[in-house]
């Protein structure tokens, strides 16, 4: 089969597309012929060797697929082959064939395309145990999206909206804050022509989903109200932060993260079964839609990510396998 593989960390340019033998299933697994791989920020930390801190020569990366069942292990009676599924996987998305364990795997929401679905679950399950399990998201609580317009942020906004939540917004331009409050953002500040701590300083906000840290976290602790939570899944700006931690023990707050991919199997499977339970439906109902920016085929994933890069998109990126 063909993948994509990291041939050591670097740019996009170490992405290579290479001839690799078709994974077998596991008696736990499923084999899937990848219709299409969801692109997320984590591909391309992988790829500079800033994620996970192991060696990645060689390493097919991508976190999120949809496709058919053409394989099925022993002791994973739920799907059949021929079964339309999308999936979150620890590796190997880029790719033409890839296994996972079968629990990881979800049906295609109602409505939504096979394509469509493989920017689902890499986004639900990381929105559902970030803003709904770890800060506990109510409904009637504001809700502070930094990221607004990128893939995992449209979803968030939806899925908060959906559920009772007023959301607010940051994104990188008029279009991008346009795009926020077309998919259920209240408000969106642009952060290139305002200061965000200034422009939302009379909002009481509850939780704040971030991915950009560096001096946001400082902000952020000051936009949240007493007993407001604080939960980052990225550092674009910069790991390090400068914060007072009197804000944290005055207004009883509390700052917490996560990373998705190094969870154990059984805790993966555990959260697909939540996301199925509370997102699916949403999807189903037309409260939770897809919004995909491009598509490229899986031999221009070095240009995928060099748009993602860029962070000119809105929404989703996605290689399709025959596109």
């Amino acid at each position: 089969m063909k993948a994509i593989v990291i041939t050591q960390a670097g740019g996009p340019n170490v992405l290579q597309l290479q001839e690799r033998p078709q994974p077998v299933p596991a008696a736990h697994e499923v084999l899937i012929r990848v219709r299409a791989t969801g692109l997320n920020r984590s591909d391309i930390a992988l790829r500079e060797g800033k994620y996970g801190g192991g060696p990645v020569a060689g390493v097919v990366p991508g976190l999120e697929v949809s496709g058919e069942v053409v394989g099925v292990g022993a002791t994973a009676p739920r799907w059949h082959v021929g079964d339309e599924v999308c999936a979150l996987v620890s590796e190997g998305a880029y790719a033409e064939y890839v296994v996972v364990d079968a629990r990881h795997c979800l049906p295609i929401p109602a409505g939504w395309s096979v394509e469509e679905a493989a920017s689902l679950p890499e986004t639900a399950f990381t929105v559902w145990f970030n803003v709904f399990q770890k800060a506990a998201l109510q409904p009637g609580e504001t809700l502070l999206v930094h990221g607004g317009s990128s893939g995992i942020g449209l979803t968030v906004i939806q899925v908060a909206h959906a559920l009772g939540s007023r959301v607010l917004a940051t994104a990188g331009s008029a279009d991008k804050c346009r795009a926020c409050e077309e998919f259920g953002a209240a408000t969106c500040v642009n952060y290139k022509e305002a200061d965000f701590e200034e422009a939302l300083k009379d909002e009481a906000i509850d939780v704040i989903f971030d991915m950009v840290g560096g001096d946001y976290t400082a902000k952020n602790l000051r936009l949240l109200r007493p007993d407001g939570r604080l939960q980052s899944i990225n550092a674009m700006q910069g790991a390090k932060a400068e914060i007072n931690l009197l804000d944290i023990m005055t207004k009883r707050l509390t700052l917490s993260g996560s990373m998705l991919r190094p969870r154990s199997a059984d805790f993966k499977a555990a959260l697909a079964a939540e996301v199925e339970k509370h997102v699916w439906p949403l999807a189903a109902s037309g409260q939770l839609n897809p919004v995909i920016y491009r598509t490229f085929p899986l031999a221009e994933a070095a240009q995928a990510q060099k748009l993602m890069q860029s962070s000119t998109h809105v929404g989703k990126l996605l290689l399709v396998n025959g596109g």
